[in-house]
């Protein structure tokens, strides 16, 4: 979750949603994310919403703790179901994400589960996940999560290698998320994912090989594996303008996915979106497919964004104004805007063309159609999927697919 937020249009002080937004509600899937703001350090590539209790210490008052932040997010949750009112639809996927989820009490998270089971209902086959750093979990932390009806658990990894997590400031040890793999199986997750970050200054391709090596050891059943992006405003960004450490290039970047790609493939990990593998379909992470399949989703927390029905929104950004928002019996919304059918078309062939089964060709206008044949010529389109009426990236076409849709939206 970036920490720029755009202006839009006012929200509602109660937060409801235009009629047609809810209209032909029942026939799409509903999803939540609840977003936990709180992390121990900053890490010096993070550019999400995140605070530190140093950088919230003054700022927020009482209203930003982590203390009583589940009953805040909770009030939010309720607030969901008074702006979809009669919707009946049970929530079908729940992700935690932060920040560090774990730095809250095992026992809040489920209770902010607990208000959306009550509130809405989980379907009977509900994914829920929650991403964790593997410093802040133990066993017995997990095995709470798993009772409370966690089913799914993200670990940050990034590296397997102790000087690469030393230039992204992050604070685990090397090995320790290969155990919360264990741990987590021990007490009956499901399914379990390692996220990666390659590219990063100073990492060679025999430390990238190593950390994919310590997952295939690890035997997760997902992994995420995303190339470093320098944001400006970060202290990694500074440090590279400095020269104390080199800037990565898109050609590293290329080879690092490659091998990614080659290495995962051969341990029976396949594809589904450009930057995620999965054992089999049943181990893809079904609440990012909502969004990348653009159906409904409702975001709670700072600076939290939600979609129901062409209709987007985005909470105020920091913990305290938005505590003290729902504190006052006001929705926590900074802004919205209602798309168009153009702008969902538009992010319909930005988001499927990433996928496994690709987009349409139906979605495209004529330039877009023209670009599609040139891509195929170019070897970035599946010729099979093609001549059956979808745009399906090959590897080629995954290392340029911001170029490949750019085309095809234009």
């Amino acid at each position: 979750m970036p920490s720029a937020l755009p202006d839009g249009e006012p929200v509602p002080e109660d937060g409801s949603l235009p009629a047609p937004a809810l209209a032909g509600a029942a026939d799409r899937p509903l999803g939540f994310y609840l977003h936990v703001p709180y992390c121990a350090t900053r890490c010096g590539y993070c550019d999400f919403n995140t605070y530190t209790a140093t950088e919230l210490r003054g700022t927020g008052g009482v209203l930003a703790s982590r203390d009583n932040y589940a009953d805040t997010l909770i009030d939010e949750v309720r607030l969901a179901r008074k702006v979809l009112g009669d919707d009946p639809r049970p929530v079908r996927t729940v992700f935690v994400g932060g920040g560090t989820p774990t730095l809250l009490a095992a026992g809040d998270l489920v209770r902010m589960l607990g208000a959306i089971r009550d509130e809405f209902g989980l379907a009977a086959d509900a994914e829920v996940t929650t991403e964790a750093n593997p410093e802040s979990v133990d066993e017995r932390y997990l095995a709470t999560l798993r009772e409370g009806g966690f089913n799914r658990i993200s670990f940050g990894m990034q590296s397997a290698k102790q000087h690469v997590l030393k230039v992204l400031d992050r604070t685990h040890t090397p090995g320790r998320p290969e155990a919360c793999v264990a741990e987590a199986r021990a007490v009956g997750f499901e399914h379990v994912n390692l996220d990666l970050i390659y590219g990063t200054p100073g990492e060679s391709d025999d430390d990238w090989r190593a950390s994919l090596d310590a997952v295939l050891g690890a035997g997760p059943d997902h992994v995420s594996a995303y190339a470093l992006i320098v944001e400006e405003g970060t202290q990694l960004a500074r440090r590279i303008r400095r020269g104390e450490v080199p800037m990565t290039d898109d050609d590293v970047h290329a080879d690092r996915y490659l091998i990614a790609d080659e290495v995962l493939g051969a341990a029976g990990y396949e594809w589904y979106e450009v930057s995620n593998w999965a054992t089999s379909v049943a181990a893809r992470c079904l609440h990012n497919e909502l969004y990348w399949r653009g159906a409904d989703w409702w975001g709670a927390g700072p600076g939290a964004h939600s979609h129901v029905g062409g209709v987007r929104w985005w909470n105020l950004k920091h913990p305290g104004a938005y505590a003290g928002a729902l504190a006052a019996g006001r929705s926590p919304g900074a802004g919205r805007e209602v798309l168009s059918e153009e702008d969902r078309r538009v992010e319909r062939v930005l988001l499927e063309l990433r996928l496994r089964e690709g987009v349409p060709l139906s979605l495209l206008r004529s330039a877009g159609l023209a670009a599609a044949g040139r891509a195929l010529g170019e070897g970035l389109l599946e010729a099979g999927p093609y001549g059956e009426g979808r745009g399906v990236l090959t590897l080629r076409g995954r290392l340029l697919a911001d170029a490949v849709v750019r085309d095809l939206v234009d």
